[in-house]
């Protein structure tokens, strides 16, 4: 028995050092564990940060914990998740409280410029001389003015009315849609028509913009779609409250999507909490790297391998010279 005991004591110790330990030596493995909320947008900027962390600070590795946003915010909270690249704060009802109550670290703005709402094709507007395309709806220029070009976006169900692309049925933003289409009159001559899914929205949009079609409905940046194609958002009244947005009255607020890390991390890694803290995109350049995912098929690693060679100038924005040199030196290889 004391055999036994003394074998599994042996075990446990092996597994501790094959775990955390370089070598049972007593030197800890620097790792991230980074949030995914599994949407892309999040772990493309989850990889450029991991790359950036092994080939600038010395980090042994980094991972994706997966889970749904309220999950993983309590997750940085309690110190199990290190980093979220991308906290879409209006979705985290308690992240300002958490936040001004030091549950956990807001390190900077990954974006700001984020919207959504009603979109065409530019060529609807303003011609595609290229594609031997006309513009259709030259003064087009907000959701109200829709109301003048019923027969250019015409629906192949109900004749003599247009067609407007809601969002996914179940979503909040839908019923927001849903009160502008009312709210604008546009429920006298338009069909309010809900794609199904993600995959119907976007084979629509993408239909359309292939033939050179007229297309107008809900959509959001930043997405693949919209750093792939040439998509104009319609104009609307100005964001001015919360009431009048839930109504369909005013334009969607853009979101302040930050960079938040658990109080333990930025403990430990004061340094690369300071990189983060300088880490800044933008919608654009995110849609960017999204289209460049979905045009090549690339995963997560090679889109942000791909992406730091693109732009370049970034890593003179985020590092020093030194650790940029670094960078460039590791996706060269």
């Amino acid at each position: 028995m004391k055999l036994l005991k003394r074998f599994l004591a042996a075990a446990s110790v092996a597994c501790l050092c094959a775990a955390g330990f370089s070598g049972c030596g007593g030197e800890v493995k620097r790792t991230i564990v980074f949030a995914d909320a599994q949407w892309d947008s999040l772990v493309f900027h989850n990889a450029v940060a991991g790359i950036i962390a092994e080939a600038a600070y010395g980090f042994d590795s980094w991972s994706n914990m997966t889970g749904t946003t309220t999950i993983l915010h309590e997750g940085i909270i309690k110190g199990d998740v290190d980093v979220h690249m991308e906290v879409w704060t209006d979705n985290i009802a308690s992240y300002r409280e958490d936040v001004n109550a030091g549950k956990l670290t807001e390190l900077g703005v990954n974006f700001d410029d984020n919207r959504q709402g009603i979109y065409v094709p530019r060529y609807v507007i303003e011609g595609d001389p290229e594609r031997g395309i006309e513009a259709v709806a030259p003064e087009l220029r907000t959701v109200e003015d829709l109301k003048k070009y019923k027969d250019v976006f015409k629906d192949d169900e109900q004749p003599g009315k247009g067609r407007i692309y809601g969002a996914i049925p179940g979503w909040v933003i839908d019923t927001i849609m849903h009160n502008k289409y009312k709210h604008y009159g546009l429920d006298q001559d338009f069909v309010y028509f809900r794609p199904g899914s993600q995959a119907a929205m976007d084979t629509a949009f993408t239909s359309a913009y292939d033939k050179g079609k007229p297309i107008a409905g809900y959509y959001w940046e930043p997405t693949w779609l919209m750093g792939k194609y040439d998509f104009v958002l319609l104009e609307d009244a100005p964001y001015t409250n919360e009431e009048d947005y839930l109504a369909g009255k005013t334009a969607c607020p853009s979101v302040v999507v930050t960079i938040a890390a658990s109080n333990d991390f930025v403990e430990r890694e004061p340094e690369f909490c300071e990189f983060l803290k300088k880490y800044k995109t933008s919608s654009a350049l995110t849609s960017e790297a999204l289209a460049y995912m979905q045009d090549t098929g690339k995963n997560h690693i090679e889109t942000a391998k791909w992406f730091l060679t693109e732009h370049d100038e970034l890593l003179n924005a985020w590092l020093d010279a030194d650790k940029a040199q670094l960078v460039r030196d590791y996706i060269s290889e």
